[in-house]
C-alpha cells in the first residue's frame, strides 16, 4: 500500500478503545500434528516446494494356512509439501511513523498476525475436502438433500462409522460447524443425562464423549458439488479399470461440470436407491479385511464433463476386490452398482492420531533488512517480521509473512457433511 493511502487520525483527536480483534474459531493450527515444524531442518533452507516424505503404516493380507505364501512388502509413504505463502504488507512516511503510528505498532503487528492466522487455518481446513474419501450424512435413498446435525446422537453415529472401517485406538478429534452446536446442546438438553446436562448447560458447548474432543470452527470449507451430486442423479457403475481407479459412470441428467474434484460418491447394490433390495455392496476393514457395515466410497479426483450422461471419472482410493490383495478394500466387485454424489455441502472432520500434518517453519533472515521470527505460543506457527526503509526516499516498509504445507492422510479421516 502506498504511503499516501494511509488513514491516520491525530492523536489529539482520539483515545485507544481496548477492542478486541475479530477473531475466527481457529483450532487447526493449535491442533495438527506439527512434528515437522522445523521443517527447515529437513529440508535445508526451507524453500517454497520443499517436501518432506513420512511413513505409513504398511499392509498386508493373512492367509489361511501355515504354508506360507511369500508377499510383496511395501513402504508406504505420504509426502507434506511446503506450498503456500501469505503476506501482509504496509507502509509509512517518516512523519507519519514518528508523529502518529511509532507507539501503535503492536496493534498493527496483532491484526497482522491475526489476519496471516485465519488464511492459514482456512488452507488446512480445506484436507477436509482434499484428503478424505469418507463422509457422513450423505442423503439418503431417493434424496439429495443433505440433513441438519442437531442431536449427540447424530455426532455419536459419525463416530461409530468412522471407528467401524478402523481407526486408531486414540481420542478422535471432530471439527464441527460452529452454527450446529445450540440445536445439538438444544437436543442433548432434553435428554436424561444429568452431569453432562450440566457440563453442556454450563458451558453451552459440546463437551467431551464418546472418547472424542469436539472442537468448534468457522472456517470449515465448503464443498461445491457437480451438477451430478447437486440434481440428485443416480448413477450406474458400467465398468471399472484394471487398478480400481477408473470408474465408468452413466446416467448423470447434465454433461456440464458433472463432477468436481472432491466430490464424494457412494455406490451401493443396484436398486437401492428404489428401495427395491438391500445394499450388500460394502468396505472391508482396513486391517483385518472383514466386511464392515460401511457403504463404500470414493472421492472424485480432478473435474469431469459427460458426454451423453456418460464419463469415466478418477477415484481414490482404488476399490479392490481380490483377497489376496494387502489393498483390498470392497467385499464385491462394483460393477452395475449404483452410484451417488453427495451434494454441495460445509465440511466438518473426524481425525483420531493426529493424522492432520501441518508444517509452519522459521524463514530465514530478510537480509539486510532487521528481521525477526515469533512462534505463537497458542498456535505452535511460526511469523516472520521484517522492516526497513527506501534508500532516499520518504518511505517505511513493514512485512508480516508466513510460509506453510499441510496434509492429511485420508484412511484416519472421515468428513462429515453439514448442508449449506
Amino acid at each position: 500500500m502506498a504511503t499516501s493511502d494511509n488513514i491516520l487520525q491525530q492523536v489529539i483527536t482520539y483515545q485507544e478503545s481496548s477492542l478486541a480483534l475479530l477473531i475466527n474459531q481457529n483450532p487447526w493450527i493449535a491442533t495438527a500434528n506439527k512434528k515437522f515444524n522445523n521443517f527447515q531442518n529437513f529440508a535445508g533452507n526451507c524453500n517454497l516446494g520443499d517436501t518432506v516424505s513420512f511413513d505409513l503404516p504398511p499392509r498386508f493380507v493373512a492367509n489361511s494356512s501355515l504354508v506360507a505364501t511369500f508377499q510383496g512388502a511395501e513402504q508406504r509413504v505420504q509426502n507434506l509439501i511446503v506450498d503456500q505463502a501469505e503476506n501482509v504488507a504496509y507502509s509509512f512516511s517518516a512523519q507519519q511513523f514518528i508523529f502518529n503510528v511509532d507507539d501503535y505498532m503492536d496493534k498493527f503487528g496483532r491484526a497482522a498476525i491475526n489476519e496471516l492466522g485465519s488464511r492459514v487455518g482456512e488452507n488446512i481446513a480445506e484436507n477436509a475436502v482434499s484428503n478424505t474419501y469418507r463422509t457422513f450424512n450423505v442423503p439418503g435413498p431417493g434424496s439429495n438433500v443433505i440433513q441438519p446435525i442437531n442431536s449427540y446422537q447424530q455426532y455419536a453415529q459419525a463416530l461409530a462409522n468412522y471407528r467401524n472401517f478402523g481407526s486408531p485406538n486414540a481420542e478422535a478429534e471432530v471439527y464441527v460447524s460452529d452454527t450446529t452446536i445450540p440445536s445439538v446442546v438444544g437436543s442433548g438438553l432434553n435428554e436424561f443425562a444429568l452431569n453432562r446436562n450440566n457440563e453442556i448447560a454450563n458451558s453451552w458447548m459440546l463437551g467431551k464423549f464418546s472418547n472424542a474432543e469436539f472442537y468448534s470452527s468457522n472456517l470449515l470449507p465448503i464443498h461445491t458439488a457437480g451438477t451430478a451430486g447437486n440434481a440428485g442423479d443416480v448413477l450406474t457403475v458400467d465398468a471399472i479399470d484394471p487398478t480400481g481407479t477408473l470408474l465408468t459412470l452413466s446416467n448423470a441428467s447434465s454433461d456440464i461440470d458433472t463432477y468436481k474434484d472432491g466430490d464424494i460418491i457412494t455406490l451401493a447394490t443396484a436398486g437401492y436407491d428404489a428401495g427395491t433390495v438391500a445394499n450388500s455392496l460394502f468396505f472391508l476393514g482396513f486391517t483385518g479385511h472383514q466386511q464392515t457395515s460401511q457403504f463404500v466410497q470414493v472421492r472424485v479426483v480432478g473435474n469431469v464433463d459427460s458426454v451423453g450422461g456418460v464419463a469415466t471419472v478418477q477415484v481414490f482410493p482404488a476399490l479392490i476386490d481380490d483377497p489376496t490383495n494387502a489393498n483390498s478394500n470392497v467385499n464385491t466387485s462394483v460393477v452395475g452398482a449404483e452410484a451417488r454424489v453427495c451434494p454441495s455441502h460445509r465440511a466438518g472432520l473426524i481425525v483420531a492420531n493426529k493424522p492432520l500434518f501441518a508444517a509452519l517453519p522459521q524463514l530465514p533472515e530478510e537480509t539486510p533488512f532487521p528481521t525477526g521470527n515469533m512462534v505463537d505460543p497458542d498456535s505452535g506457527a511460526s511469523f516472520r517480521m521484517y522492516y526497513g526503509s527506501l534508500f532516499g526516499q520518504n518511505e517505511r516498509g513493514f512485512v508480516n509473512d508466513v510460509i506453510w504445507g499441510s496434509t492429511l492422510v485420508p484412511d484416519y479421516a472421515m468428513r462429515i457433511a453439514y448442508p449449506l
